[in-house]
């Protein structure tokens, strides 16, 4: 594999690997700033470095907008999911092999994973392109793909060591397909109290959301471990923007003076209460 043409970061040779043809499930292989299968599709880097496998239009209000990424970026650099990236990442444990990031968005957790782990590569896989273009440079050892998590991925059988899931689509039939026998998917979902402060600027958490995360994964996986993540921080009026902006209320501010009211925002203590589940691969 050659690498990528000049202001483009090639794919890591191993995610290349891992990934396959979204028209016809070939494996792939990447000659300049193209990937290209067998059959002669192909698909061009983005000068971003990641690549868009996707052939279909998505529906409206599905991918994370520019506004959205953007706050989603400024909370997680500002440090205050910090305790939750770091929960994550000594869930995953210390994985040699590729460790895929469902829902990866700016690339912020799998990048922790991979710094503890020096010998993982990792791949983004992401329905917003506008998120990739931030995840593709996130890490060396990470490369991105712009794909629709419920549909069946391009990424091949039992390739990956660890499959991500942090407030994603959970496409239980998909993470068990890609991880190879024993392999683990790392889970964080949130618990009522995440967030409780900010009111109906958020959309609540469902209080059965543990019994959903069983029913949605028990077929194929086994809970091995869960470690819950509760702490109360003082956020700026600025992280209370980012984190309301950042979530699935940001694809409705205008609705019923949300917008305005987060405008007007103070500072306050804000919860993150989230619960990583290790879940391990039923082979």
């Amino acid at each position: 594999m050659t690498a990528a043409g000049p202001g483009i970061d090639p794919l890591p040779p191993r995610v290349v690997d891992a990934l396959r043809c979204s028209v016809c499930g070939s494996p792939i292989e990447l000659a300049g700033r193209t990937l290209r299968c067998e059959s002669r599709h192909s698909f061009d880097l983005a000068r971003q470095g990641y690549v868009n496998l996707l052939h279909a239009r998505i529906p409206a209000g599905t991918a994370d907008t520019a506004p959205m990424v953007e706050a989603r970026s400024a909370l997680l650099t500002s440090g205050a999911y910090a305790p939750l990236a770091d929960a994550v990442a000594a869930a995953a444990g210390a994985p040699s092999g590729l460790v895929v990031d469902a829902g990866a968005g700016p690339g912020y957790y799998l990048s922790r994973v991979l710094d503890a782990a020096p010998s993982a590569v990792g791949l983004a896989l992401d329905v917003s392109a506008i998120a990739l273009r931030r995840a593709a440079r996130a890490h060396p050892r990470l490369g991105a793909a712009v794909w629709n998590l419920w549909e069946p991925w391009p990424v091949g059988d039992g390739v990956a060591e660890v499959v991500l899931d942090v407030f994603s689509p959970r496409n239980a039939a998909e993470f068990h397909r890609v991880l190879a026998p024993g392999g683990i998917l790392v889970v964080a979902a949130p618990l009522p109290g995440h967030l409780a402060e900010l009111g109906d600027l958020v959309l609540a958490v469902d209080e059965r959301k543990e019994q959903r995360l069983e029913t949605t994964l028990g077929t194929h996986f086994t809970r091995e471990a869960v470690t819950e993540v509760v702490r109360t921080s003082a956020f700026t009026a600025q992280q209370v923007h980012d984190v309301v902006a950042m979530g699935p209320a940001g694809f409705h501010l205008d609705r019923d003076g949300r917008g305005e009211r987060l405008r007007s925002a103070a500072a306050r203590d804000v919860t993150l209460a989230v619960t990583v589940g290790v879940w391990r691969r039923n082979d």
